[in-house]
């Protein structure tokens, strides 16, 4: 490789510039270590097109300065376009080869003559910019021309549009002129007959005035006759207290009476003061006789939710729950240890509200170990025994009921509520028990 001056005395046209600096960086990445200049080192391992990127200068720089790695670059541009660079060394530019590529090769490989190769592609780039510059310009140009043709037919149609609107304006304002004139008669008609409405209205606010006259009159005789019978109506209903005073204090001595007999009654049978409730002795009963009072129904649906409220209502009531019954139709996607304390919960703001004996049953048949569970207070927690189901330990504890006790069995269970009402007890459904808790 030979030259006859290694300065460069203009800068290389950009593109040559470019096209010089993407030659460098591809060839970088391709070196081993030790040829790569110390000052392009930390951007060798840079993805080609991000070290021309980010160090283009520096590329630049080096292919200036570094007569070695130029040499590698030039070598690279030979192996890939060997007549060209061939031709080049010879003294011979190809005519067909592209000013950008020749003025690069030029730069690299440096033969002789290598300044004026990169001044007459200086020439040939600088006369295809401005041959493209100049089609460019013709190019818009013509658009231009074009677009003011289009403006001057578009003004032409824009023009007509408006003589055609203008038209369409006077037209419409004869006619707005005829409205107005026909409003005007309109409004004047109007105004004639407004002064009629008028005299009119003063005629019948006189004899409004009359009127109100006679009904003031006739309101203030009503109202002494409404007074009168106001203070006819005080007098019965003091009348009426007085006779249910009286009333009201024979019914007291009389339950004062029986109170007084029934704690007589107590001490004559010398009955203990504290005790056991049927329900805690339950498993030690033989089923016997009917022993539960049948609850009135009052003329209730069975699915009416009044029905519990009356019941709950009863002195000494005993309400058997069938735990499970309950829990599954209202809330049976929780687990069964969730479903008892809800339930339970629930029972024990119940027993509390009403002071009824509460007892729940759970179905504890298939289970291999006690269940545990706090019972509240109020509420008395049994499950059933092996070989026992919940169905027949709700029976066993209706049976063990003394006669005339007032006991309700909550279960939607059909068998169960048909066999609870056999023995005297009162089936309620589970979803009046749902419903009351949730009011609670």
């Amino acid at each position: 490789m030979s030259s006859d001056d290694e300065t460069l005395h203009r800068p290389l046209p950009e593109a040559v510039r470019q096209h010089v600096v993407d030659l460098g960086a591809q060839v970088l990445g391709t070196l081993a270590l030790a040829d790569v200049p110390p000052q392009l080192r930390a951007i060798a391992r840079f993805d080609p097109r991000k070290r021309a990127r980010l160090a283009g200068t520096s590329i630049a720089a080096q292919l200036e300065s570094d007569k070695d790695f130029r040499e590698h670059v030039g070598q690279a541009l030979s192996d890939a376009w060997p007549d060209l660079v061939a031709g080049l060394r010879e003294g011979a530019v190809p005519p067909a080869a592209e000013p950008v590529l020749i003025a690069a090769a030029a730069y690299l490989i440096r033969p002789v003559g290598w300044h004026d190769m990169i001044e007459v592609a200086r020439e040939d780039i600088e006369r295809s910019t401005a041959a493209a510059e100049g089609a460019a310009a013709e190019e818009t140009a013509a658009k231009l021309r074009a677009q003011l043709t289009a403006a001057k037919v578009s003004g032409k149609e824009e023009a007509d549009r408006l003589r055609e609107q203008l038209k369409t304006v006077r037209a419409e304002n004869t006619d707005l002129r005829r409205k107005l004139h026909e409003t005007r008669e309109r409004l004047k008609a109007a105004e004639e007959e407004t002064n009629t409405l008028a005299d009119a209205m003063a005629a019948l606010r006189a004899e409004t005035a009359l009127a109100a006259g006679a009904g003031d009159a006739e309101l203030k005789r009503l109202r002494e006759r409404l007074a009168a019978a106001e203070n006819q109506l005080e007098a019965g209903k003091r009348a009426a207290r007085e006779g249910r005073t009286a009333e009201d204090a024979r019914l007291r001595i009389l339950l004062d009476a029986l109170q007084d007999a029934a704690a007589g009654l107590r001490r004559e049978l010398a009955l203990p003061s504290v005790i056991s409730k049927p329900a805690d002795t339950v498993s030690a009963v033989t089923p016997g006789p009917q022993g539960a009072r049948r609850l009135p129904a009052r003329a209730l649906a069975d699915d009416d939710p009044a029905l519990l409220d009356q019941i709950l209502i009863l002195p000494q009531l005993h309400i058997i729950v069938d735990g499970y019954n309950v829990t599954k139709t209202g809330y049976g996607t929780l687990t069964l240890a969730e479903q008892r304390a809800r339930l339970v919960g629930g029972l024990s703001a119940l027993a509390a509200q009403t002071r009824a004996e509460v007892t729940c049953v759970f179905d504890g048949a298939e289970l291999n170990a006690p269940v545990p569970v706090s019972s509240p207070r109020g509420v008395r927690v049994r499950f059933s025994a092996p070989g026992q189901t919940a169905d027949d330990l709700i029976r066993q504890l209706v049976r063990a009921e003394p006669t005339g006790r007032a006991v309700a069995v909550i279960s939607s269970d059909r068998e169960v509520a048909e066999s609870v009402a056999r023995l005297g007890a009162r089936p309620v459904l589970s979803a009046l028990l749902l419903r009351r808790l949730g009011r609670a």
